[in-house]
């Protein structure tokens, strides 16, 4: 009998959150250019992304990556800086690693928000994995679910 290697878990864990982080919005509402904190082209999406999409500067996730923050409101320019209260954190593993997202807005999430943000991460997922194959990967990527909710997200 063989033993094999445990797989890894992906770290899902969220470092300590000002109530109202800085978000740098890379991607904003209506964009289908996703790039990252440096500026650069990470993918462009066949849709446009229904939210602020950004990270949180200073603040690292498993990937390595600035921690990804997504505002919730109107359309905000790409390079803005805004710090809006934490509402939410969302899991999400990315190639493998762990990738949370944190949910900033001014009003708690409606159900409508929430359900929004659910079906947008599973789609993201789907996209992300397809982007995964093709740029000659097959690593695990989805969408867990809700880490954490409410005013003390």
């Amino acid at each position: 009998m063989s033993v094999g290697r445990a797989a890894s878990v992906p770290d899902l864990s969220v470092p300590p959150l000002p109530r109202e982080p800085e978000v740098l919005i890379e991607c904003p509402r209506f964009s289908m250019v996703k790039r990252r904190a440096d500026g650069s082209v990470d993918f462009v999406s066949p849709l446009p992304c229904p939210y602020n999409y950004g990270s949180i500067p200073g603040l690292l996730s498993d990937d390595g990556d600035p921690l990804d923050a997504v505002v919730l409101g109107p359309r905000l320019s790409q390079g803005q800086r805004v710090r809006v209260p934490v509402v939410a954190v969302l899991g999400f593993i990315d190639a493998g690693k762990g990738d949370p997202k944190v949910v900033c807005g001014t009003h708690p999430m409606t159900a409508s928000e929430r359900a929004g943000l659910e079906r947008f991460f599973h789609v993201y997922a789907l996209f992300k994995r397809g982007l995964h194959r093709v740029r000659g990967a097959v690593p695990d990527t989805r969408f867990v679910g809700w880490l954490r909710e409410g005013p003390e997200a």
